[in-house]
């Protein structure tokens, strides 16, 4: 199901709608059944608080991450198709529910890596930024979730 091409907003927003999404697919089936694949693009926006490193895509990821902690048959990319997030060598993460359940084995506060803009060192420290490199290309950011049934 594609939401829409022109997706705007603050990302942690952005990333709300999107678990709230997903967790009700997983739930009820609506608005489709899983398996189920969701797709939007466009280009959501930061306010920056903390001193961190980090872009919008992986703020996306990583509030988005928080909102579907423990729903384990949820999964999202957001990525910027120039291959780049920011001032950073990626170009977004891919999170699930069992990311933040990860980062707290590992000693890793999501809410604090969240509140201090600090995504990139949070999914470095897992693994879970996509770095593409440059692809000479903008079209824009995309956001995929996929709900297993």
């Amino acid at each position: 199901m594609i939401l829409s091409s022109q997706i705007e907003g603050e990302a942690r927003e952005v990333a709300q709608v999107f678990a709230s999404i997903g967790k009700e697919i997983s739930q009820s089936g609506l608005p489709i059944e899983p398996p189920a694949c969701v797709m939007a693009g466009g280009e959501p926006t930061v306010t920056i608080r903390g001193e961190g490193k980090g872009g919008r895509n992986q703020e996306l990821a990583l509030a988005c991450a928080i909102s579907i902690d423990g729903w384990d048959r949820i999964a999202l990319l957001s990525a910027g198709t120039d291959g780049t997030d920011g001032p950073t060598d990626a170009a977004g993460a891919i999170v699930s529910g069992v990311t933040c359940q990860d980062a707290r084995q590992k000693g890793l506060d999501p809410y604090a890596y969240l509140a201090s803009n600090d995504s990139y060192s949070f999914f470095e420290s897992l693994g879970d930024l996509v770095k593409t490199g440059p692809t000479r290309t903008n079209v824009m950011d995309i956001i995929c979730m996929l709900v297993e049934i």
